[in-house]
């Protein structure tokens, strides 16, 4: 019998799914020492008074398989919003079933339901998997922008700049 994807949005209760999905992804990405995400963090800024991204959950079968991590942003060009797709995962056991194309699918359904101009998201140079996979669901890489990043110490200093 073949297994069913199910997809829902995240609750409270599932924070420790998505900090474990979390760690997931950043050692996959081999960036594991540079997450301090807490349960407690996650809740507040998933679920609290002022929620800054969603959550979506891919369950195949009975099982927690895969979430997307994403949150509105804003095209001035467009004079529209957009979907942010900051985090996609899908658990190593899970992968080639088709979860990460319907998380995907999920949220371009979502975008265009919420009148959004834009779904983007990032990906690493060197993963060349995910590269493919988001070229074959129709994405295009953006080869002349750059992400720029300000964080830590430097944003303190960017901050107190004039």
């Amino acid at each position: 019998m073949m297994e069913q994807i199910t997809l829902r949005l995240a609750t409270e209760q599932d924070v420790p799914t998505i900090l474990a999905f979390i760690n997931g992804l950043a050692e996959y990405e081999k960036l594991a020492d540079q997450v301090v995400a807490t349960e407690q963090q996650l809740r507040t800024t998933l679920f609290g008074d002022k929620p800054y991204a969603e959550v979506v959950l891919a369950e195949y079968g009975q099982h927690a398989a895969g979430f997307a991590l994403f949150f509105h942003n804003y095209s001035t060009f467009l004079a529209k919003p957009g979907i942010y797709l900051e985090d996609l995962f899908v658990l190593p056991e899970y992968r080639g079933k088709g979860i990460g194309k319907v998380l995907l699918s999920y949220l371009a359904k979502l975008a265009v339901q919420r009148d959004c101009g834009r779904l983007e998201w990032s990906v690493l140079d060197w993963n060349q998997p995910a590269i493919d996979f988001y070229q074959a669901q129709g994405a295009t890489m953006l080869h002349d922008w750059r992400i720029n990043r300000v964080t830590g110490d430097a944003l303190k200093v960017l901050a107190k700049s004039n």
